[in-house]
């Protein structure tokens, strides 16, 4: 057992018009076509298509989220790049 914290996550999620998410996460949850998929440290490279739902991310004890609207996610062991065409609330 390591007496290190897990190393975070750098999270970027970018619209047609915007730079919406640029920080270091602990963990992600992505709203894939084919159901919710949780993404921490260390995770197996993966392309996944985004359907319509809420993708939220957590920081310590904090947790943000919001709603997207489609596009495709780049998920890597140490980052994760979000394409979405669109953001709800």
């Amino acid at each position: 057992m390591s007496l290190n914290p897990a190393p975070a996550l750098h999270l970027k999620v970018v619209t047609p018009r915007l730079l919406l998410v640029d920080q270091e996460v602990d963990e992600v949850q992505v709203p894939t076509i084919e159901g919710l998929i949780g993404v921490w440290p260390g995770h197996r490279p993966l392309m996944v298509a985004l359907g319509r739902g809420t993708l939220s991310y957590r920081l310590g004890g904090e947790e943000e989220s919001f709603g997207i609207a489609g596009g495709t996610a780049e998920i890597h062991p140490d980052h994760v790049l979000i394409f979405t065409r669109s953001v709800e609330g």
